[in-house]
């Protein structure tokens, strides 16, 4: 009789082995064929209650906020079990003798699946059976064991497809942000005149993928040219489309044969004021030189001031008016005009520059950027340009870049 029931029970176990595998099988095929989560889990509810026969069971999982994935034979919401309050404190398979919680009181069980001690799920059961379709197993520490591996491997399999999912959302991101550098790129000239009239260069590096620094050069007849900086506040994305909208309307309102800075300004702040609904303002400067006269008229639109240098001596090009889209309509407007001397400089440059602190907690400043541009005054531009960028990256040493950061050097002989 002992013999009888020795050999039963091994036959039972047998059995449940191969439950065990069929059903591991069936949902690794299910994984391994990328099934969808609502398919894995009918997969993996359909075991627990046609296979196992629990009637009673929920099962939690963290997306961004605790949600329950499966509710089976729960009638009503089970709002009042907190996964913080009543579930992290769960570190193994777990019954529940006495809970006040009445709703968790309900339950038997508590599996827990956990990923480098980070708590991924729940899953609460009620160990009523119901009439089991196939099989006849008892209660026991190997099905609860079965189940928790179950519940790893369904959980697993979800956040893997949540972040091989995020993933792809982040590497489309990236090929787009990649696609919107590229056409940033485009924004800046690429014909910046070097000859014995003019030595221009310009160096910009963007804090992200694109950024907000804007810099151009418009030759508007054979004596006559334009240069201009830009500064968007806020970064990123927003900030980019912003500046791209800016440069086509300084474009289309400098294709007018009349140009006014005044008009320009005053144009200008509309459409920055239209585009970005008072949530950002650009800081600006422009200035338009004759090389037959020497004559350069500017406006400085709250952006940093331009240095104008023989090598000796600098001065701040600082006259104008307050930062595009910071009010509806420009209080006042100052342009001011100056001659430039032969072989004098004209540095334009974004905040980047000049706001970029070390680990002390310095800043660069305009004093340190005039002693460079003095001390290395006979370099051509493009070389000063690199000068300026390898002091600024001693400077900082390991401290990220807090800003897009822009320089464009002008040599008027």
């Amino acid at each position: 009789m002992k013999r009888n029931s020795i050999i039963q029970a091994l036959k039972q176990e047998l059995k449940f082995k191969d439950f065990e595998l069929n059903s591991l099988l069936e949902i690794t095929k299910g994984i391994n064929s990328d099934q969808s989560i609502d398919y894995l889990l009918s997969v993996y509810e359909f075991i627990l209650k046609e296979q196992l026969g629990l009637q009673q069971f929920v099962l939690y999982k963290k997306q961004k906020v605790w949600t329950h994935l499966i509710k089976t034979g729960v009638k009503g919401r089970i709002k009042d079990i907190n996964i913080e309050r009543d579930l992290l404190r769960f570190q193994e398979i777990t019954l529940i003798e006495s809970s006040s919680n009445k709703e968790l009181n309900q339950f038997d069980v508590v599996i827990p699946v956990y990923h480098q001690e980070k708590a991924l799920a729940f899953l609460l059961l009620k160990e009523q059976r119901g009439n089991r379709k196939s099989y006849n197993f008892s209660s026991s520490i190997n099905e609860l064991s079965f189940i928790e591996t179950l519940t790893n491997i369904i959980v697993v399999a979800i956040e893997n497809k949540r972040m091989n999912k995020q993933g792809l959302i982040q590497e489309r991101i990236k090929k787009e942000l990649e696609v919107a550098s590229e056409m940033q790129k485009l924004l800046f000239p690429d014909d910046l005149p070097s000859d014995k009239r003019l030595d221009l260069a310009a160096t910009y590096t963007a804090r992200h993928e694109v950024g907000g620094d804007y810099y151009d050069f418009i030759r508007i007849s054979e004596d006559e040219f334009i240069v201009c900086i830009a500064d968007v506040s806020g970064k990123g994305v927003g900030a980019a489309m912003l500046m791209a909208n800016f440069q086509a309307t300084i474009r289309t309102l400098l294709s007018f044969e009349q140009f006014d800075l005044e008009y320009l300004i005053r144009e200008l702040n509309k459409k920055v004021m239209k585009a970005a609904k008072g949530e950002k303002f650009i800081t600006f400067f422009i200035g338009k030189y004759n090389s037959k006269t020497r004559l350069f008229k500017y406006v400085n639109a709250g952006h940093n001031h331009p240095i104008l240098t023989n090598g000796k001596r600098a001065q701040f090009l600082d006259s104008g008016s307050i930062g595009l889209g910071m009010l509806d309509e420009i209080p006042f407007i100052e342009p001011d005009e100056v001659i430039i001397q032969p072989n004098s400089t004209l540095i334009l440059y974004t905040d980047g520059i000049v706001e970029l602190q070390n680990k002390a907690g310095e800043y660069f400043q305009t004093d340190r950027l005039i002693k460079l541009i003095h001390s290395f005054y006979p370099l051509k531009m493009e070389d000063l340009n690199n000068l300026i960028f390898s002091k600024l990256d001693e400077f900082r040493e390991t401290e990220e870049l807090v800003d897009d950061t822009a320089i464009f050097s002008c040599r008027i002989f």
